[in-house]
């Protein structure tokens, strides 16, 4: 059976624990951090060298970094109604998956570290009214692409880019910030709640 290596309430985790509910794929789940076992522990990094949740063993096959690991996923579980084989639209699926990882992850760092994670690090007024600034900047361009495909990120049907966004989208709305009107953005965000499975791990009251 699959195995996950991590905590329910990492952004990361989840995005692995969203796309198995959505395949039905069974796995187990091993409990990482939030007081238990240590990702620093030799254990955990002998799977993974970074330390970062999450890792999957899925039989003897290890596998860490959660976009390789839900694409993987995908492909090995008949996912191919959320990440298609065809170039086109599994390239366009990739584009966004990809642009939450840099641009929209790089963007909100700053803010949710000083007011969600209140980090010591992270409390310089400047820079946090700039990555506020940043983040709604790059929300924004979420928004433009929204209103294109009046439906998910990637187009008409939901897809495997809509794992990553959609759980961005709900970091941000959890987000103690000022929250420009999106209105794609929030349309988007009410869709993806009529799924259970994000219901479950999305919109879940966590950040």
């Amino acid at each position: 059976m699959l195995k996950i290596l991590g905590r329910a309430s990492s952004i990361n985790v989840r995005k692995v624990l969203w796309t198995c509910e959505e395949l039905g794929i069974a796995f187990e789940r091993e409990e990482w951090g939030d007081g238990a076992k240590s990702p620093q522990d030799a254990e955990f990094k002998a799977l993974n060298p970074n330390a970062l949740m999450p890792v999957i063993r899925d039989d003897e096959f290890v596998l860490w970094e959660s976009n390789a690991i839900i694409r993987y996923l995908a492909n090995a579980y008949d996912g191919s109604w959320l990440y298609p084989q065809e170039p086109r639209p599994r390239g366009l699926i990739d584009q966004w998956i990809d642009w939450q990882a840099t641009e929209l992850n790089t963007s909100w760092r700053y803010a949710f570290m000083s007011l969600v994670r209140h980090s010591p690090a992270h409390q310089d007024p400047r820079l946090l009214a700039a990555a506020c600034k940043g983040w709604s900047y790059t929300m924004a361009i979420l928004n433009q692409q929204l209103e294109r495909t009046d439906a998910y990120v990637a187009g008409s049907a939901f897809s495997l880019a809509d794992i990553p966004i959609g759980l961005s989208v709900n970091r941000w709305y959890e987000t103690p910030i000022e929250h420009p009107e999106l209105p794609a953005v929030r349309a988007y965000y009410e869709r993806l709640t009529k799924r259970k499975a994000y219901a479950h791990w999305g919109r879940n009251g966590m950040p």
